[in-house]
């Protein structure tokens, strides 16, 4: 099969290297020259000229003389350095900014932290009367927020790991009636957030206040963080949530797909 995008891209050669490494970095046994050529159709004489160059700067190893490509440490290092220094709150927060303008409503960015969650970003609408409780830095239980459920449901993606994460912070608290009560319950719950791909919170944390939340992962297999978007229960039926769940999925990955300027 060969790898290839519809879009132009304005540098041909660099975006061949872009497309070796994207190859390459999902071959955990490597990729040699032929298997290359034949998936990125790439003459072997220009994908030999650029495996050197992405060699020579680390970027690509080969073991063996002839043999199979990897990703290089350098690149590996890269992406290490890049993930231990982000920030979080910057690189969200205009996406926060798009999502409160455009739907008029409370937007927040959180991460987990054992059995919480913690808010790392709010923008508040500045003509709502009535103010939400929560503030960056604020914690809240993770398994009461929708915000939470996103992150738990890829963090602990099988209920034998929800089972595990009830079993290490148990007993749940349960702010409201709504909360959920048990490891089992959460189980499905998070199943069905995993399903659609958002996660909702119908008053399970605070009377009154509802929102939908969904991951953002930044390449990992584990969330990084989740933003939600909060609304007073009064102009939130469970159908309005749902809408805004798949708005936010749909908004988040298209924001995923952008580089970062």
């Amino acid at each position: 099969m060969q790898v290839q995008d519809n879009a132009e891209s304005p540098v041909a050669s660099v975006d061949r290297a872009l497309r070796i490494l994207a190859l390459i970095g999902g071959a955990a046994t490597g990729l040699s020259l032929d298997e290359l050529a034949a998936r990125l159709d790439i003459p072997k004489s220009s994908l030999h000229r650029i495996l050197a160059a992405l060699k020579f700067r680390k970027f690509v190893s080969q073991p063996e003389i002839g043999g199979a490509y990897f990703l290089g440490t350098e690149l590996l290092a890269t992406a290490f350095r890049f993930h231990d220094t982000l920030d979080l709150r910057a690189l969200i927060h205009p996406l926060l900014v798009r999502l409160s303008g455009e739907l008029h409503e409370t937007t927040h960015m959180a991460v987990l932290d054992g059995a919480e969650i913690v808010y790392q970003d709010k923008i508040e609408v500045a003509s709502h009367t009535i103010k939400l409780s929560s503030v960056i830095g604020g914690r809240n239980p993770a398994h009461a927020t929708g915000i939470g459920k996103a992150l738990l449901a890829w963090t602990y993606s099988t209920d034998e790991a929800i089972r595990a994460w009830v079993a290490q912070w148990e007993p749940l608290t349960r702010p409201t009636r709504r909360t959920v009560k048990s490891a089992d319950q959460l189980a499905d719950e998070l199943a069905q957030v995993r399903e659609q791909g958002y996660a909702l919170d119908v008053e399970e944390n605070e009377v009154g206040v509802r929102c939908a939340a969904v991951p953002i992962f930044l390449g990992r297999a584990a969330p990084a963080a989740a933003v939600s978007v909060t609304l007073l229960g009064s102009r939130a039926e469970v159908r309005r949530l749902k809408e805004l769940g798949k708005y936010l999925r749909d908004v988040v990955d298209d924001w995923a797909k952008v580089p970062v300027q």
